[in-house]
């Protein structure tokens, strides 16, 4: 069975909606493209590393829009070769036409189509799509979560959780790694189970606990 990973950015207060440039989401957001000038080479290469071994794309719709009129008329580069040539699978509740090569739309149950998606590849991207996301993160359709986070609070703006969420226990995969602009990356992955509670004025907590002294 394979993985569906999730590859997001997000700002310290985790507003994910628009990081690349003003017209990925332009409905009222001032700040479109607050990625941009925290790019540094450290990030770059995070980024092009969770690339690798990547085959199939996970798609909402305007993610897809934005990538279908980009991507098929770049030539050069390994995103552009590896965009173009893996299948790209789009969620949307229409049936839009999907011009790009190797785009496939899924079906009105996203359960089904991910388990699908699952059996046939095994490393499926879940790029932008932020809407989409907040389903995946929702159901539990999702076995890795790449976030990268960066030193900006905007105040405004789509946040990651916006959609609902429910509990969810994660595991960190490897040490952050923070770049020289203070964007810092993480990686988890699904868990079992949910949150667990403590009381840190219990004994031997040292909060909140009067030790008698």
């Amino acid at each position: 069975m394979g993985l569906i990973h999730i590859e997001l950015f997000a700002t310290l207060d985790l507003v994910g909606q628009a990081p690349g440039g003003p017209d990925e989401d332009p409905a009222g957001f001032p700040f479109g493209g607050w990625q941009v000038p925290l790019l540094d080479d450290v990030t770059g290469a995070q980024i092009a590393a969770a690339y690798e071994g990547t085959d199939a794309l996970l798609l909402g719709r305007r993610t897809y829009d934005l990538f279908a009129s980009y991507w098929p008329r770049q030539t050069e580069g390994e995103i552009a070769e590896l965009f173009n040539r893996v299948p790209k699978y789009v969620a949307s509740r229409g049936t839009p036409e999907l011009p790009w090569a190797g785009s496939t739309r899924l079906g009105p149950d996203l359960a089904d189509a991910v388990r699908a998606i699952r059996d046939r590849h095994e490393h499926v991207k879940v790029v932008g799509s932020l809407d989409l996301v907040q389903t995946l993160l929702r159901d539990r359709l999702f076995d890795r979560l790449d976030l990268w986070v960066h030193p900006v609070v905007l105040g405004v703006g789509k946040k990651v959780f916006d959609g609902g969420a429910v509990p969810t226990n994660v595991t960190l995969l490897e040490a952050p790694v923070a770049g020289p602009t203070g964007t810092v990356f993480l990686r988890y992955g699904l868990a079992d189970g949910t949150p667990r509670t403590g009381d840190m004025s219990a004994p031997g907590r040292g909060l909140g606990h009067d030790d008698g002294r």
